[in-house]
């Protein structure tokens, strides 16, 4: 029997254009909204969560500065009952 306690979230890395990229996705989608920013001493994003048509995704500004402004990966983040 499953859990409906986990889940599987999909989390985007950004350089500084975190909660930029979250308020354009959640303007182009119906059905959506930003969830929570936890935010950086300088500004930039250090959690938050977004949904998109009952879909929720993670975002994060990265702390190492790159050259380009998003992160071509994405990471999973697996919720589960226990460690």
């Amino acid at each position: 029997m499953g859990n409906s306690n986990q889940k599987i979230t999909t989390c985007f890395m950004f350089n500084g254009k975190a909660e930029e990229a979250m308020n354009f996705y959640t303007s182009v989608f119906d059905q959506s909204e930003i969830n929570s920013v936890f935010h950086h001493e300088d500004g930039t994003v250090l959690h938050a969560t977004f949904t998109l048509k009952g879909q929720t995704f993670m975002a994060m500004d990265n702390s190492n500065k790159q050259e380009h402004p998003f992160t071509p990966a994405i990471s999973l983040f697996v919720t589960c009952d226990t460690d």
